[in-house]
Parts: C-alpha cells; structure tokens; sequence
C-alpha cells in the first residue's frame, strides 16, 4: 500500500520512526543511504572547458590560420616584418576570446541562485525532543513539526493535524489554500491526497506533525527538477544568426583570400607578394571586433533591462525577447497581485462593494461583519501583518474597515475540509457562546433556517433561496470566489452538532486583484503584433473573468480548454485550438504547460512563458525565452528560467519586449558600421594587386581600425536606446536575418565605396605631393610611403566618424535624428581621435603601426569626402521613406488577436 492509504500508525511503522522520532544513529545511517536533502544543481562544462570554446569559434579558426600562415612566412623569409603580425593576430585572438569569457561569466554570475524556498531550518522531533535541524539533514522517518508560516521542507505524511491548510500554489499553480489532515486517503494520486505535504508547498494554517517519506531528488520537487535537466534548450534566435553571420563572413573572407592568391599568381606577382596579399584579404574582411562587440551590447541591454526591473540570466535572451511571438502567462501572482480582497458583497437582497457601506452597516450588519472579523485561523504578531490564509485575511481586513475591531476568545472550532467546504469558529461573547461560520453557499445554505434582512430576521424561503442562487451565479460570473457567512448563538447546554438552525447572514464575493498596469501592457502586447495565453492552474471561471478585467478577453465566447478536455486532444488538434483569436487554458498541470509551448513552437512562434512556481519550470526551460518571477518566484523557476521579473510585474515584460526588440536593430546597425570599413581596407589591396602599386594600407593598420578605432563607436550603436515606434510594429520573423541582401549593399556596395574612394584619393593625393610616379618602387621604410599609408588609414578613421552618425538610423535623416543623446558613441569618437592622433604623431605609434606624421592639409582633403558621404546617405534615406521600394520587416508568423494592430509597413 502506498504511505496516504496507511493509518499514520502504520505510516510512521512503514518509516521505521515513532511519534519520539529518529535517534541519531538513524540518522547518520539514512543520509549515508538516501542522500542530504538538496536539489542537486544541473551540472556545468567546466570553465576551462568553456574558457577554451572562446578561441575555438569560426572567426578565431580563420584568425588562428592567418597567424600561422604570417609564422610560416616569417620562417620562410625572414625580416619581412611578419612575425610582428602573428603575433599582433595572437593578440587579437587573446583579447578577443578573455573579454568574450569575462564577459559571459559575468552574465552568469549576476544572479545566484539562493534556496529561498526551502527552509534553512526546520523544527523535528528526534529521540523524543524539539529540536531545530538544517533543512539538508533531514532524513526518511524524521518527525517534522509544522504551523501557519511555515514552509515544507521535504514531502511528509501528516500523523496530526489541526485545522491544518497548506497552499500547494508552487506546486500545483493553485490560488486557494487546502484543508490536510491526518486520516488514510483512498485517493491514488499522491498529490491529491489530503494528508501529503509535498515539498515547496507551505502551511498557511493551522499546526500539525508529519513524518518524512522523501527528500532531495526523490520528492515531487526533485522529479520537477530531474525534468529540466532532461529538456534541451534550443539556441536562440540571435545564437543561430551569430553562428549564420559568422560562418558566411569567415568565409567569404577565406574565399577571397585563397582565390586571389591565384589571381596573383596569375599575374605574375611574386610567392611572398601573394602570401602578404592572402593574409591581408583574410584578416580585412574578418571583423575582429564583431564577437566582443556583440556581447558587450548584450550585456549592456542586460544593464538597461535590470534598471527597468528585468535581469537577463542568459545573454542572448535579450534579443529573444524582441523575436517573442506568443506569452503564455500564469494567473496567479503574475497577471494579479497574489492576494485577496473583498470586491463584492450580497446583503439584504442586493449586491454592494465592500466600500458602499454606510456608517449604520456596523450596527445593521453586525453579526455579518463579526463573522468575517472572527471565523479564521490567523496568528496575529506585534507589529506586523497576521499570517495565514489570504482570503481570510481579506476577511477580517473588510470587517476592520467597518469598525468590526472585535477580538472574542475562540473556545472551539470545527474545522475546514475538502468534503464539508465550510469551517466554523465557537466565541465567548458578551451575548454569550456564538457560533460563527464560513463556506461555500451550497455547503451553508442547508444548514441555514433563517436570514437576516438589516435589522430583521426572516425565514428562509424558496424565494430567498432562488435570490441567493442567482447572487451567487452573478458573482461567480465574475470569477468571485463566493463564501456565504452564518452565525446562530448557542445555548448553554452545547448540541452535539452546532452547525445547525443557522441564520444566513450574507455572500461575500473574494478575488485575488489583475496587478493595476497589466491592462495597459497587455494592450501594448496587442499593439505590437504579441498574442498573450493565459495558462492557469485555477478555475475557469475565474481565468475568465480575470481576463476580462484585464482586457485579455474581449468577446462573448472566449475558447477555454480545461486541463481533462486538453489531455484529449491530440497534438494537431491542439494547434488548430491555438489559431483561437482568445484562448485561456485553466486547471492545467506542467506537463501540460510544456505541451502547449511545444505546440506554439511547431507553429513557428518564438514562445515566452512566464510563471513562478515549481510547476512552472519545465515550460520555462522549453520555451525559447523564460521568465520567472523574481519575488514569488521558487529558486527552481528561476534556475530554468532565461530572464526574471525583479518585481513581478508583467508591464515589465513589455518593457523588455521593446529592449530586447532594440538590441536586434542595434546589432544591425553596428554591423553596417562594421561591415562599411571592410570595403576601404579590402580595395587597398586589390589595387595593389591588379594595378601594381604601393600598398596603400598594412595589415597592423587594419587591426588597428578593426580593433581600436572602430570598436568603442560600435559598442556605442549596439547601446542606442529603442526607437519610439519599435513596439509599434509586429514581431521580427525568424527568417529576417542578422545580414540581408539591403544591408550588404548598404555597408558593402554604397558607404563602403564611398570610403574607399576617400582612402585611395588620401594616398594618392601625399604620393603626389611626394613626387611619386606610377611604376615608382616604394620600399616600406621609406617617409613617403609611411606617410602615404597614414593618410589612407586616417581617411578610414575621418570617414568612420561620420558613418556612426548615419548608422545611428537606417531611415531616418540627421535633422530628425538626436546625435548627442548617447554618450558612449561621443566617447568613442572622441577615443577614435586621440588614437589615430596618438597613431601618427607619437614616435612609438609610428613605430607599432608603421606610421609617420602627416600635414594639416591631409586632414582637410579628407573632410569633403565624410560631408559628401553624409550628403549622399541622406538623399538615400529620403528616396527610401519617399517611395519604400521593399518592406522593412519579413512577415511575421499570422497571430489572430484582438484589437488593431499596425503593421509597421
């Protein structure tokens, strides 16, 4: 027999234990046998492990094979300076792969997860003695002592109960705490059993002692546990766009390093001309910079989001969350305020608020207002709010408001259960002994023989009753949990059952509030192209109902799937369910949860899911972004989850929508800045090939503009704050890319040009000055060469500056354009600067970069080409908004939902 059908007799038997607990050779012996009683964390690669895969990337492969190829040429020929650019290129990979590192391990490390959840220290009984014991030391057969405030440490049979109620809401995502006593179950569900206490779960009231059966890995917790380490996390949109990028670009770059080797070849240029010439083409159209400046943007969006009370535990998460098609969201505690409240009352024949009492309502409802303020079980503390169960807190909150502050000793009590719905408290009153009691109305109501009318009291008729069933629906309509409260005073002489010829004294209609600003976001979702599913372990009616409120639902019919009718469903028939325009799923387990994500995933929606209880964990860990709640959330949601809610506020997920939808726009645009220079360091080099002259720009000097000027302005994009009409617009595709055919011929085939032509004309126009004819050998050491190279590099840089403006805005012009709202752009500049300053007129820059000083009028011959660019950009950007020859976004998988969205086109 399973340990809930056992009396606890034979439960603690079972156990080997006694009402005197385990002795301390027991227990030693148990925690050798089962284990501590810890959640075991999912284990990680090692750091070496994940510190290695830094410099194992594509991009590092293509860089490791130029450095080797600058190594094997240096040994080859020596004192042709390429053994300088190996190591310049090691230096690169070192840098590159350490910051990309620190920068992860710092992610990683900006929440730890601490066990909130479960108690540090508990109460047990062991050799006959209290005693207070580490939550972790617990063993199979230790006798556990529980009351109101406390959280279960492992799962327990109860062998004594007191009126004891535990809230399973992290477990099973229910709101409404449950009766638990000590009695055998028939139940075959061990979680539906009325005498199990399952790990995570805490007792709201009441006392009682249990015995442990499970601990760590073994309890229902642990099982949820086990099951995120066994659900694949699938990479990210942005993972697979980096992994796309990066490829395609190593590639090409590899591709046209080794054909025009050939080409060189074929032209009758030297071995070693075309080597140089290879590992140049190789390491110009590698973007060194790209990777590092990737995950620093990502990491300053995660700063951002944090100061916006969102912390991102993963990285690319935070473009995940700009991608996000579909949020399915839990009810309680996420899209309400995880309290009660009193929001309805029905008192003499007529529905008020709580607030439309008049100052006679003490005096006419008295005894209403005395049940409400005296039948619960609260454990009230000097100095702080009263412990226990929410609704009956509520309760005695709305009797307080009406002046009911009334405190009569409690001499008896007849507890709440499952069966009996209702609870019911004995006082000693100066009236004399009162009953006063609470439940559901069908429950109350048969008991009942009268029911007050303001002062009066009447008899309990067909009429009242069909006037209380009517109430009732109204309220339950409006998902109110509805509890009728009755009272009866009783004679001297006490009846064996005193809930009897009760005297009905009113309904009151309870509900746990939406949060106030969860309308507003959710209507921002609607606008911006997000379906939100609300999925809740509560009733449906009251997933109804909330969603109402908060405008999740808008018409007559909504599609609601309980969890019996989605366990029917086979999966095809749960995604045409999904094409509903409004669909709430209620009474749903985890497993189901999971189901629905996976469903939405095989329609092509990128999925967020929010939720805070261990039940909802497994979903977190499957969808593509999940998100947890930061103060209610369990450390097991937390664990899987990929972002949380710091103050478990849905609005903020939209405030995260809009950072993460940002971050991608970002991306693009620094990657155009990027890309941009490749064209001005790749043309140098093909014109020294195919025209035979000097070449015009070093290799050292293209890490220099890859890797130092090039890098903060980047990083200064990849910070831009969102545009305002960002959320304004549907979801990106999943088939938008990172790199498209427009931003190539934007970086590649328009701007790129643009600077190289100002490049080439800077080297030319000194080399003119200089005396230089075409045919002319120009050695590498030689001023006039130094000096020609120099003012090829600092066209690039004088160039770039003006590009990280017009990279500010792929439409917009400059006049509408805010150009110093961002202070990392103008910082990077102003470092850009002093760099090239500090490249080409201090002796020791010249002599790292292969520099010499230039004149004034070099830098003036320069400026006109960076005008004439930013000239010609915005007469682009004007024939783009004037005639929008091709859409700006891919379309976006179809949403059916309600409320007008724009396009955005």
């Amino acid at each position: 027999m399973k340990i809930h059908h056992l009396t606890a007799a034979e439960a603690l038997e079972s156990l080997g234990s006694s009402m005197n607990g385990l002795d301390d050779a027991m227990i030693e012996g148990r925690l050798r046998e089962f284990g501590f009683n810890r959640i075991e964390e999912t284990r990680k690669p090692p750091a070496l492990l994940l510190f290695a895969r830094e410099f194992l990337h594509f991009f590092a492969l293509i860089l490791w094979l130029a450095a080797g190829l600058a190594f094997f040429a240096e040994a080859q020929q020596p004192g042709e300076g390429m053994q300088t650019l190996a190591y310049a290129i090691l230096g690169v990979i070192a840098i590159n792969g350490c910051f990309s590192f620190w920068q992860r391990r710092q992610a990683e490390q900006a929440i730890t997860a601490l066990q909130k959840l479960l108690p540090h220290q508990v109460k047990v009984i062991r050799d006959g003695e209290l005693s207070l014991v580490y939550a972790d030391e617990l063993a199979p057969g230790d006798l556990l002592v529980l009351q109101e405030g406390d959280n279960v440490p492992a799962d327990c049979r109860l062998v004594e109960a007191f009126a004891l109620r535990v809230n399973n809401a992290t477990i099973t995502g229910e709101s409404l705490p449950k009766g638990r006593d000590a009695q055998p179950s028939a139940a075959e569900d061990i979680g539906q059993s009325r005498n199990i206490l399952l790990a995570g779960t805490s007792v709201v009231a009441g006392e009682g002692k249990a015995v442990v059966f499970a601990t760590g890995m073994h309890t229902e917790f642990g099982k949820i546990a086990h099951t995120l380490k066994t659900t694949v996390k699938s990479q990210s949109p942005l993972q697979k766009q980096i992994a796309r990028l990066s490829r395609f670009v190593a590639l090409l770059a590899l591709a046209l390093g080794v054909a025009f080797f050939f080409i060189g070849q074929a032209i009758g240029l030297t071995f070693w001309e075309n080597f140089i010439f290879a590992i140049g083409l190789i390491v110009a159209n590698v973007p060194e910079g790209l990777l590092p400046t990737v995950t620093l943007s990502l990491a300053m969006a995660t700063q951002r989001m944090a100061k916006r009370n969102a912390l991102i535990r993963n990285l690319p998460s935070v473009e995940t969350l700009g991608s996000t098609t579909v949020i399915c969201t839990d009810k309680t505690g996420t899209l309400t305020e995880n309290r009660m409240a009193v929001k309805q009352l029905f008192l003499d024949g007529r529905h008020c608020g709580p607030e439309q009492l008049d100052r006679h309502s003490l005096q006419q409802h008295a005894a209403f207002l005395a049940c409400a303020a005296l039948c619960h079980n609260l454990k009230r503390i000097e100095g702080s709010a009263p412990l226990g169960d929410p609704m009956e807190i509520a309760l005695a909150d709305m009797a307080h408001a009406q002046g009911m502050r009334i405190d009569y000793p409690k001499i008896g009590e007849v507890p709440f259960d499952t069966d009996r719905k209702r609870m019911s408290t004995l006082h000693d009153t100066p009236v004399g002994t009162m009953l006063f009691c609470k439940g559901a109305l069908e429950m109350v109501l048969p008991l009942c023989r009268q029911i007050a009318a303001g002062n009066r009291i009447e008899t309990l008729d067909d009429g009242h009753r069909q006037q209380l069933a009517k109430a009732l629906q109204t309220m339950a309509d409006q998902g109110l949990r509805v509890l009728a409260l009755a009272y009866r005073p009783l004679p001297e002489q006490r009846p064996d059952d005193p809930e009897q010829s009760l005297i009905l004294a009113g309904l009151v209609g309870l509900e746990d509030p939406p949060r106030p600003e969860v309308a507003a976001a959710i209507g921002q979702c609607h606008r911006a192209g997000i379906k939100v599913v609300m999925v809740t372990g509560d009733h449906p009616h009251t997933a109804v109902a909330i969603a109402r409120q908060i405008g999740l639902v808008r018409s007559e019919h909504p599609q609601v799937i309980v969890g019996d009718k989605l366990k029917k469903l086979t999966p095809s028939q749960l995604q045409v369910a999904l094409d509903a325009p409004e669909i709430v799923f209620a009474r749903v387990g985890a497993d189901q949860k999971m189901q629905i994500v996976a469903a939405l995933q095989r329609k092509q929606h990128v999925v967020a899911v929010t939720g805070d209880g261990v039940n909802d964990a497994p979903a977190l860990k499957k969808a593509d972004i999940g998100i947890a709640m930061g103060k209610a959330g369990t450390d097991v949601a937390k664990e899987a989850a990929d972002m949380i809610l710091l103050d478990d506020n849905f609005a903020s997920i939209v405030a995260a929508i809009e950072e993460g939808r940002a971050v991608f726009d970002n991306i693009r645009k620094f990657l155009t800045y990027i890309l941009t220079s490749n064209i001005p360091e790749v043309v140098p080099y093909l014109a020294f090939v195919l025209f035979k002259i000097p070449l015009p720009l070093t290799i050292i000097q293209i890490l220099a503009v890859d890797l130092g000027t090039d890098m903060l302005p980047a990083l200064g994009l990849g910070a831009e704050k969102p545009d305002s009409a960002v959320m304004e617009q549907p979801p990106r595709s999943q088939k938008e890319t990172l790199i498209d055919w427009r931003l190539l011929a934007r970086a590649y085939g328009f701007l790129g040009v643009l600077e190289a032509v100002a490049a080439m004309a800077a080297f030319f126009f000194v080399l003119e000055r200089g005396g230089w004819e075409y045919g002319q050998i120009l050695h590498g050491r030689q001023p006039l060469y130094l000096q020609a190279t120099t003012a090829c590099l600092s066209a690039i840089i004088v160039m770039q500056i003006a590009n990280v403006f017009i990279c500010k805005q792929r439409q917009r012009g400059l006049l509408g354009t805010a150009l110093m709202d961002n202070k990392l752009i103008l910082s990077g500049i102003l470092f850009e600067i002093a760099l090239i300053l500090t490249i080409v007129y201090t002796p020791w820059g010249n002599a790292l970069f292969g520099a010499a000083p230039i004149g004034g009028e070099v830098w003036l011959f320069a400026l006109p080409f960076a005008l004439g660019m930013l000239a010609l950009e915005e007469c682009r950007k004007w024939l783009v908004r004037r005639f929008q020859p091709f859409p700006l976004r891919a379309e976006a998988p179809r949403l059916r939902i309600t409320g007008r969205v724009r396009t955005g086109r």
